[in-house]
């Protein structure tokens, strides 16, 4: 996040700090959540690279389309064991899914927790060349 940009948002009442923080994640659950999106997306390009829609995925699973978007989307109603297993039905192989996994890693910062500006008092504060605001912003007064 820009450094000026940091000091108006913390000038104006809000506090910035990581999406852990800011939800109150534990690490275990942080790296949960990384792990799921990370899988997610190697679903859907795998599925993609496969020349596979999501109907003929789902076809391949005895499942539904609707069902193959949520995957994609990483939907915490959809189990880690399904996106594995449709990962695995695109023709992805287990040293693929460990590829997949390192790689979506790497793409993010070095940070596992990507910085939010928030209005929770009292979150931790984050290195300034490593923040970020996300969402719609508002002076305290305006809410």
């Amino acid at each position: 996040m820009d450094p000026a940009k940091q000091a108006r948002l913390e000038a104006a009442g809000w506090k910035v700090g990581t999406v852990a923080d800011f939800l109150g994640l534990s690490p275990a659950e942080e790296a949960l959540i990384e792990a799921r999106l990370a899988l997610a997306n190697a679903l859907r390009r795998s599925r993609q690279h496969a020349g596979l829609s999501q109907v003929a995925l789902a076809r391949r699973m005895k499942s539904s389309q609707s069902r193959v978007a949520k995957m994609e989307a990483g939907d915490p109603s959809v189990s880690l064991d399904l996106i594995a297993r449709a990962y695995f039905e695109t023709g992805a192989t287990f040293d693929d899914l460990l590829t997949a996994m390192t790689t979506e890693r790497r793409k993010r910062d070095p940070d596992p927790s990507p910085p939010l500006a928030s209005r929770r008092r009292g979150s931790a504060e984050a290195p300034a060349s490593n923040t970020r605001a996300t969402g719609q912003i508002a002076r305290p007064e305006d809410v």
